[in-house]
């Protein structure tokens, strides 16, 4: 048995019906639990992103902006570019109607969750405040529940590597920049030159990450917010200049969600196909949000909730469904052998001849690597708790070194090992925000209560 399809079965494993019920299931029992009471608050969550209600003396690291930001740094990326991609050609289009429905059901998710990640924060070793599903399970559940915790972290050491990020950043600089133009001689024999790559993306990595969550926020403030501005202003362009097709495209998304005889294996193949895709492309659920929004500079634990809910509509709802459209509208996933970003290149080239793969190298390239910043975060995260904050440099050199393996590995081999990763990582978050979701709720009620009364 090759390594492939090793880590193709451990993937499929993981990834199994049980997955729907957890991650789908659960979302729509927050999503009922809560009486839909946080949607209808989207307005008040952006006020708070905006700085509206301050929080001046109060624990954390990061501002909300910040928070969201660095959560969104680790999501507006391959998740939502080469991931997109994946999802088309493995699922076909009826996939990206599934990461519609995760994204929505991930709203209601998110609000519990990153409401949980202030409400049990914990302490590490140097007195210093952290946030996570570690804290959430050890604090709320109990020390009882802390192998879960323990679970958590282990496999988040291996679900925040940057393999996938890494892989396609790679990829898609060695095609478009050294193959195309003709400054490398041919596609085969490519080790060396990845491997250069991917000593230049360490570097790079190596001058934020030894720098910790402050300055992996304040990068990410600037450069997310703007990566995503040009990366839909390309979309919108592509959108209009074939605006009669895309009502064709929208319905072939849904009826081919609903297909018997769909690419992905029938309705519940493309199902969990496209719910795989979403937890990559939005991590609701998945817990690595939690750790991000567990640094936000607030005490009440319902605000950031709030923001939180913000990033699925964002990265998933925006960001998936205009990659999509323009993959769908080129036509270059039907008879193509390119995968993940090389495909979503391939579309930006029919779609925006000459300067549109160029114009998504830009985008890849600081997504990209603003989700590797955001991943090393996570991963360290997982790395202290169980080890301690103060050997945590050793983790960020293999962190670094990781790197290079991922620059020159296959992309399945790559995804099989993350999918399994986060769908292990989906256990003990989930299962630790349905067993306090009654605490949310009262928090909630509280505070929606008391934002009536001043307004």
């Amino acid at each position: 048995m090759t390594l492939v399809e090793l880590t193709q079965q451990l993937a499929d494993m993981a990834w199994g019906p049980h997955m729907l019920i957890l991650l789908v299931g659960g979302g729509l029992f927050f999503l009922i639990y809560s009486c839909f009471v946080p949607f209808r608050y989207v307005g008040h969550a952006i006020n708070i992103v905006r700085g509206k209600y301050p929080d001046d003396g109060a624990d954390g690291h990061i501002s909300h902006a910040g928070a969201l930001s660095s959560a969104m740094a680790g999501t507006v990326g391959m998740g939502n570019i080469g991931s997109v991609a994946v999802a088309i050609m493995v699922g076909g289009p009826g996939a990206i109607f599934w990461m519609w429905i995760s994204a929505i059901v991930g709203m209601a998710t998110k609000f519990f969750t990153c409401t949980l990640a202030i409400m049990y924060r914990g302490r590490d070793e140097e007195g210093q405040v952290q946030g996570g599903p570690m804290y959430i399970i050890t604090q709320g559940l109990g020390k009882k529940w802390r192998f879960l915790a323990v679970f958590f972290c282990v496999v988040g050491l291996v679900g925040n590597f940057p393999l996938f990020n890494s892989n396609q950043l790679v990829q898609i600089i060695r095609e478009w920049l050294f193959i195309k133009p003709g400054f490398y001689p041919t596609a085969q024999s490519t080790f060396a030159l990845d491997l250069a790559l991917g000593i230049v993306v360490m570097l790079i990595v190596a001058s934020v990450i030894l720098g910790g969550i402050k300055r992996i926020a304040l990068v990410a403030t600037k450069v997310v917010p703007l990566m995503i501005l040009i990366y839909m202003g390309c979309a919108f362009y592509v959108i209009i200049t074939h605006i009669t097709e895309i009502p064709y495209y929208f319905k072939l998304i849904i009826t081919e969600a609903f297909s018997l005889n769909s690419v992905g294996g029938g309705i519940l193949g493309t199902m969990l196909i496209g719910i795989r895709r979403a937890a990559f492309s939005n991590e609701a659920g998945i817990g690595t949000e939690v750790m991000a929004h567990g640094s936000a500079k607030t005490n009440e634990p319902v605000k950031e909730g709030l923001v939180a809910m913000l990033g699925p509509a964002i990265d998933t709802l925006l960001v998936c469904t205009a990659t999509a459209m323009i993959i769908l509208i080129s036509g270059v996933w039907q008879g193509t052998e390119a995968e993940g970003v090389n495909l979503s290149a391939q579309a930006f080239n029919v779609t925006m001849p000459g300067v549109g793969p160029y114009l998504l190298i830009l985008c890849v390239v600081f997504f990209s690597i603003s989700t590797i910043f955001t991943q090393a975060f996570y991963g360290g995260q997982c790395f202290a708790f169980l080890f301690g904050r103060r050997h945590i440099r050793f983790y960020q050199y293999f962190y670094l070194l990781a790197i290079l393996f991922a620059a020159t590995a296959s992309l399945q081999e790559i995804v099989n090992i993350i999918d399994a990763a986060y769908a292990l990582m989906a256990i003990p978050t989930m299962t630790s925000a349905i067993l306090l979701a009654p605490k949310v709720r009262e928090a909630a009620k509280k505070y929606f209560a008391k934002l009536a009364a001043s307004s």
